[in-house]
């Protein structure tokens, strides 16, 4: 045990000398502003390069992650139904599936899957 501690505190203090040594032999920069902003050739930008993002198209991403995700969680259930017992198999894809059925039409009545712009 005691070994342990001190090789512990050793580790530590290995590791606060190199990030003070870091501290101190780093180059320290003066941000400016010609250093912080793009480089454009010379010219100034005419327009913001951002676009607008649309929202419901993130929303339709997230929601296909979480189907996918869902997906990837069923396809093992499909493997083993014949090691395990049927009843409790049966019960626990039948939770699982209610469970994805119920946040599908959560999204259906909130008008989620329904494209506008």
């Amino acid at each position: 045990m005691n070994n342990l501690m001190i090789m512990t505190l050793i580790f530590y203090t290995i590791c606060f000398i190199l990030m003070i040594l870091t501290l101190i032999l780093s180059k320290k920069k003066i941000n400016e502003y010609e250093k912080m902003s793009p480089f454009e050739c010379g010219f100034n930008m005419k327009m913001s390069p951002r676009l607008p993002f649309s929202l419901h198209f993130f929303l339709i991403t997230i929601m296909f992650l979480i189907f996918d995700v869902e997906i990837t969680l069923i396809i093992p259930m499909i493997m083993t139904w014949n090691f395990c017992n049927l009843k409790y198999w049966f019960l626990s894809c039948l939770f699982f599936l209610i469970i994805i059925i119920m946040g599908l039409y959560y999204e259906w009545t909130q008008k989620m899957l329904k494209w506008t712009t």
